[in-house]
């Protein structure tokens, strides 16, 4: 697999809001190393040209999505500092493609994490805090057919967050058993809880820091992580206002127009 023309072709999908075919459909053979190798490479061109990773966000952490794409662990992609907003913000959807919404807890470090051996009690200790997210998915495959290497090598199909604005310690705070509920347009959407990500939120960070270890990568003090969804994936439709609330931890909530 060609690392670069592959990386190009999907960082041109991305500015020209036209998707391209799986890569996973080519004759030509794509390994998991292939398609995390073309997702650095664009957030290597992307953070030359001024943006900055400020974090990262673990996908696939349901066994429905990993038996869906044929994989037994979540995979991840980067957060860049211009892919957030602010609790509340309306979001233009002329920015995506086949946009998608997803409900997620995310963590902030107050100190590093490098695997391998991370613990969730690790991750625990090395949280500053937990905060509501909203995780805006897109995929620069066509029509959503992907399968694990397609989403590894498009950033695991992220395209933005939205971090709530009230934030909670994990201080005798069971995340596992924290309940999230959504609407739409304030109408009842869905609902779950955080044993919903891997049976508890932290374990699916610690999967990640022991994950990137493998590569002497660290996550860093500071760094927004995005633990994986509570519930399905939801298409965004023009004028859609989405709010997550969840106990103990508040709400976030977004509103997207063309």
């Amino acid at each position: 697999m060609d690392i670069q023309k592959a990386a190009t072709a999907l960082m041109e999908a991305e500015d020209v809001k036209k998707p391209i075919a799986p890569f996973t459909s080519s004759t030509e053979v794509i390994s998991v190393e292939d398609a995390y190798n073309i997702q650095l490479y664009q957030i290597q061109q992307k953070v030359e040209k001024g943006a900055a990773i400020v974090g990262k966000k673990i996908g696939l952490t349901s066994k429905a999505m990993q038996e869906m794409l044929n994989v037994s662990e979540p995979d991840y992609g980067h957060l860049l500092d211009n892919m957030m907003y602010r609790d509340g913000e309306t979001i233009s959807l002329t920015k995506y493609i086949q946009p998608r919404i997803e409900f997620e807890i995310a963590f902030v470090l107050k100190k590093d994490l490098k695997g391998p051996g991370v613990t969730i009690n690790d991750v625990i200790e090395a949280t500053d805090y937990v905060v509501p997210a909203l995780e805006i998915i897109d995929s620069r495959i066509k029509d959503w057919q992907i399968k694990f290497e397609d989403t590894v090598a498009d950033n695991g199909s992220s395209a933005g967050a939205i971090i709530g604005s009230t934030t909670a310690k994990l201080d005798k705070l069971d995340l596992a058993s924290v309940k999230m509920t959504v609407t739409r347009n304030g109408e009842y959407l869905d609902s779950a809880t955080g044993a919903a990500v891997m049976g508890h939120p932290a374990q699916a960070v610690a999967w990640l820091a022991n994950a990137l270890g493998s590569y002497g990568i660290s996550l860093h003090a500071g760094e927004v992580i995005l633990s994986g969804a509570l519930s399905k994936a939801i298409p965004i439709e023009d004028g859609d206002t989405f709010t997550a609330e969840f106990d103990y931890l508040g709400a976030v909530t977004a509103t997207f127009k063309k």
